[in-house]
């Protein structure tokens, strides 16, 4: 069991949906993302996605995409990235953090030293976008017996004949892409995503969390009530980018996470 899976479980016994946020690290500077990442929890936020910049994010929309590149060029790195879990840990605190990104950084460290240090700093889970379950030797198996979850995408193409190859080494939840497109690019509709959820956890028993295309309490609430949660990510960037405070953001994804809770 890893702290995902504890949450999930203790989110069941509770009856309420989880609340998945999304922060890119280093953004806008190493200080700034830190402290936003140090309060997520006590704005309501049940499991932390810690975004790992790089140069050539494919699944990512302008407004993450822009994220990266100011956190890259304010000096965060792979390693600075790692540090802001570390400092959520050393608070004592166990709100499960899953860092997201693509596989150069990481190859480029080498599986091994990577997973030995993420598993160090306190991560309990990867996705790594473009990694299809071909290349499973490549990073999943050696991060689940590391002790890590690796969560996979399913999106509005994965169709059943598919499907049972996402799913195979998955574990943790089922990320689902609730539009076909990239991050922050359309609004999630709950009328079309709730079949589509229906339909994988029909082939899995892991919870599946809704993600892309949510920016407000209520998006939250509906995509959260045809699912086991909702995350949400572009918007919460975009607070940044307009020079909100780390309390204002908090504040924001505070309501957010109401929102989901109140599915």
């Amino acid at each position: 069991m890893t702290r995902i899976d504890d949450t999930f479980a203790r989110l069941k016994e509770q009856g309420r949906k989880a609340f998945v946020s999304y922060i890119m690290a280093g953004d806008p500077d190493f200080e700034t993302s830190r402290e936003i990442v140090l309060g997520l929890p006590a704005a309501g936020v049940d499991i932390i996605e810690l975004g790992l910049p790089f140069t050539d994010p494919m699944a990512d929309g302008p407004t993450i995409q822009l994220a990266g590149q100011r956190a890259l060029a304010n000096g965060q790195t792979l390693d600075r990235t790692l540090q802001i879990a570390r400092d959520l840990r050393a608070t004592g605190d166990q709100t499960p953090i899953v860092m997201m990104g693509y596989y150069n950084p990481i190859h480029s460290r080498g599986v091994d030293t990577f997973l030995a240090q993420a598993k160090e700093a306190g991560i309990d889970g990867l996705i790594v976008v473009d990694l299809p379950p071909e290349e499973d030797d490549e990073l999943c198996i050696p991060a689940q017996k590391a002790g890590l979850n690796f969560i996979r995408l399913a999106t509005p193409t994965t169709d059943d004949r598919r499907l049972p190859k996402v799913l195979q080494n998955t574990s943790g939840f089922v990320y689902y892409v609730s539009i076909t497109g990239i991050t922050g690019a359309a609004a999630a509709q709950a009328t079309d995503v709730g079949p589509e959820v229906a339909r994988i956890k029909a082939a899995t028993d892991l919870p599946v969390i809704v993600g892309f295309g949510i920016r407000t309490p209520e998006a939250a609430r509906e995509i959260a009530s045809v699912a086991d949660g909702a995350v949400v990510g572009s918007a919460i960037v975009a607070e940044m980018a307009q020079g909100r405070s780390p309390a204002e953001v908090l504040a924001f994804v505070r309501s957010l996470a109401e929102g989901a809770h109140t599915a």
